[in-house]
């Protein structure tokens, strides 16, 4: 693919050659004319292309204007809240906060106060202070002998392997700096995360990294892993937003003797991640894997991510956990608009439920049966500033964890090439010469720096909406417009159920019809 940008790049600058040779000297102007018509001939023989065929030579010229395209669009037509998944207003902010210098705006917002969607927090007049270190949960439920003192922000998962040996350097150094966790991905425990960081071991379905030459989930490895005193926490890994109960592969030309150990597979063959786990295939037979996990772990916090699907699968997993006793520690949701390197066109824009809705239900669902109180919510999501960490607390969660906002403190540009192994900043290549750009001294800072500020951005949100700790947000603190005309509190838009409605009566028909249908032994 590239010889074609390759080759139309030349043509432009053998066209431009020809105009200024052939004011000079006619015998040279010959000479580099053999090439176009080497090339002319070429296309109109070839059978790929209908452009080049009826407009040799000439055709190229669309090539490279294509090629060209996403730079042309974002840096010369986008405005600053046209780009997608990340506007340049939200790149612009993780960027400053990344590089610690002037992060505020001036003359005034550019969103449309009136536009559907918009939402606000309602601030006190008499805000108050809170210390960072105030700010800090536990995530630890009653059967956890090893609780994690953990940050509201965290990073979210990203495997080596996908990142680059210095990319999860850089974070894994960065996440030590701030104090904060730092999510392995289902790529195994490489030497880079062995920073000193605080890690979330992220067991996926191929359990890269704790399983045997078969692929099944080995429990003398996982407790190799497992046991590591960076380990505090420990994520089975359902499904992901970008692309729910699908799976991946990596090919044997981009796996590395170092990515091949850290997920404890052999080199030479594609390495591929299976759509479901082999370890469990129903809600009852998931807790106690987490059993088991929180067992030869020594007790320490087990949880599950998942994106969340049919809503009936979920309370199938409620009713397992009244039924056996066996509860995570924590869950994580990941919404559809979490990014992945990459995935089919239909999973990621159509396959799995957005966080927002998601989260509402599953923090209603662990309320209506009276456990939300021991189980922590972690959410992620397109999530980039204090405000979005304000609003998926304020909904329900209890922390949050971001990818791609980290990629962008540590130099990422958008430029969409993570699929394709030429990520112009290093990030997410296994290619060495792309890899140098990406100097871990200084990139590990700008993480700490992009969660320190960030950090403070939030607590000062909270603290302007009159409130203690954020544990105290809640869903009538946030504004939002239906219409020019309407607007409404979260807490009216959603409906939330009390402690306990599971039981009784009085359950709404919304959660009702799916848990009536829910099956502990069954997905």
């Amino acid at each position: 693919m590239r010889r074609k940008w390759y080759t139309a790049f030349g043509v432009l600058l053998l066209a431009v050659l020809l105009f200024f040779v052939m004011l000079h000297d006619t015998r040279w102007f010959f000479f580099l004319l053999t090439p176009l018509i080497i090339l002319w001939i070429y296309d109109v023989t070839q059978t790929d292309h209908t452009i080049l065929r009826n407009f040799p030579v000439l055709g190229h010229i669309r090539f490279i204007l294509e090629f060209i395209r996403p730079e042309i669009q974002q840096y010369f037509i986008a405005n600053n809240m046209d780009e997608r998944p990340y506007n340049r207003q939200t790149r612009s902010i993780i960027y400053q906060r990344a590089k610690n210098i002037r992060d505020t705006v001036p003359f005034g917002t550019e969103l449309n106060l009136r536009a559907p969607g918009y939402t606000w927090v309602l601030h006190s007049l008499a805000p108050k202070k809170i210390p960072e270190g105030e700010a800090r949960i536990m995530v630890g439920g009653p059967a956890c002998k090893q609780p994690y003192l953990a940050s509201r922000i965290n990073i979210s998962a990203m495997s080596f392997g996908s990142l680059s040996e210095r990319a999860i350097q850089a974070l894994n150094e960065g996440a030590k700096i701030g104090n904060f966790a730092h999510n392995t991905g289902e790529g195994g425990i490489s030497p880079y995360h062995l920073n000193g960081g605080d890690l979330i071991f992220q067991i996926g379905t191929a359990y890269f990294g704790c399983r045997d030459d078969k692929g099944n989930f080995d429990p003398i490895e996982f407790e190799k892993e497992a046991n590591r005193s960076e380990v505090k926490m420990i994520e089975i890994k359902l499904s992901q937003g970008a692309k729910p109960s699908h799976g991946g592969i990596l090919p044997a030309a981009k796996l590395t003797p170092e990515i091949a150990l850290a997920r404890k597979v052999k080199m030479g063959q594609d390495v591929v991640s299976p759509q479901a786990h082999s370890a469990f295939s129903t809600p009852r037979e998931l807790l106690i894997f987490i059993q088991k996990l929180r067992e030869i772990s020594g007790g320490k916090p087990i949880g599950f991510k998942l994106c969340l699907g049919r809503r009936k699968e979920f309370l199938g997993i409620c009713k397992a956990m009244l039924e056996t006793g066996i509860l995570p520690d924590f869950i994580t949701i990941d919404g559809a608009e979490g990014g992945t390197g990459a995935a089919p066109l239909e999973y990621s824009n159509h396959v799995g439920e957005p966080l927002e809705e998601a989260l509402v239900f599953i923090h209603n669902s662990l309320v209506g049966i009276n456990l939300r109180e021991h189980i922590r919510i972690i959410c992620s999501g397109k999530i980039a500033t204090g405000f979005d960490v304000v609003e998926k607390i304020a909904l329900g969660a209890n922390m949050c964890n971001l990818a791609r906002p980290m990629m962008l403190a540590m130099g990422c540009i958008q430029s969409k090439q993570c699929n394709a192994n030429t990520c112009p900043t290093g990030i997410t290549t296994q290619n060495k010469r792309l890899q140098r750009g990406l100097v871990v001294e200084v990139k590990k800072q700008r993480v700490a720096n992009y969660h320190h500020n960030t950090m403070k951005s939030f607590l000062e949100i909270v603290g302007a909406i009159g409130l203690s700790n954020p544990s105290e947000l809640s869903p009538e603190y946030l504004i939002r417009r239906i219409n020019d005309e309407t607007v409404t509190s979260l807490a009216e838009l959603y409906s939330y159920v009390k402690p306990g409605d599971f039981f009784g009566g009085n359950l709404d028909m919304a959660y009702k019809k799916y848990w009536d249908l829910a099956d502990p032994d069954q997905f």
